[in-house]
């Protein structure tokens, strides 16, 4: 084996580990919304008719899936992004596994909320 996989696979047992590999993780799901997303305002320039019925799409229950998904992995994204912050600029690194729990359940929470309010 070499250092790096080594090294790598050290690494995995560790929660920054986990952390950092749902912060990817989430960006990348939001990476792949915002074209779409920018496809959907831009049916709007087409016309209201064209901009409702992108929107009908919606009610689909595998998009509200996906929607909820989304502001999850949004939720999720913005508080690992803010432990990344605290780690740099503080030196905060106790109770790291405690932080991603906390982020992850925030980033739960986010979507729950949202499904709720949007049923």
């Amino acid at each position: 084996m070499t250092i790096a996989s080594e090294t790598f696979r050290a690494s995995r047992r560790k929660p920054g580990f986990l952390a950092a590999a749902l912060h990817r993780l989430s960006g990348v799901a939001l990476a792949i919304f915002l074209p779409l997303h920018f496809l959907t305002l831009g049916s709007a320039l087409a016309g209201a008719d064209r901009f409702e019925s992108v929107l009908a799409l919606t009610q689909n229950p595998l998009i509200k899936a996906a929607e909820w998904g989304l502001v999850s992995a949004l939720a999720l994204h913005m508080a690992l992004g803010l432990r990344v912050l605290a780690i740099e600029f503080w030196g905060f690194r106790e109770r790291t596994a405690v932080t991603v729990s906390a982020a992850c359940g925030f980033g739960l929470a986010a979507g729950l909320i949202f499904l709720a309010s949007a049923s």
